[in-house]
């Protein structure tokens, strides 16, 4: 199985099977945006308590792309520090120009590097991550 395979399967296995889509049942700041170029819309639902997210939920509707990256996103970004999620937040914007990058806390969103190739698409990956630097940036 070549690469790119992989992160096919990686993409849509988290498009197919979402982890942490829903609602928070608990206080919880909640950001939406919306991608006019292609309609993708996401609600990010975040459980912050002192320096750390820890919750993350989400709902929308969108491609394959946008959906697995928040999907990928909540995942990684539970139980981290403000800063810690602002640098994943960084580190995913630089994966999307191209750099090199790793993501020890979910290698899922790695599959996403490819993402970059197809520039119309980088607004759909970036969503969550938007939603993620403005939900604890208020």
């Amino acid at each position: 199985m070549q690469l790119d395979d992989l992160y096919r399967r990686v993409i849509m296995d988290h498009y197919k099977n979402p982890r942490n889509r829903g609602e928070l049942q608990s206080e919880a700041v909640t950001i939406q945006l919306h991608n006019p170029t292609c309609g993708d819309r996401i609600s990010l639902q975040l459980q912050l308590e002192e320096d750390i997210v820890v919750d993350a939920k989400f709902t929308g509707e969108g491609c394959s792309i946008s959906l697995s990256s928040a999907s990928m996103m909540t995942e990684a970004v539970k139980g981290k520090s403000y800063s810690q999620a602002i640098d994943m937040a960084n580190r995913f914007s630089s994966l999307m120009q191209g750099e090199d990058v790793e993501f020890e806390e979910n290698e899922d969103i790695e599959a996403l590097s490819g993402v970059n190739k197809f520039p119309a698409r980088i607004k759909c990956a970036t969503l969550a991550w938007n939603a993620l630097r403005k939900g604890i940036d208020q």
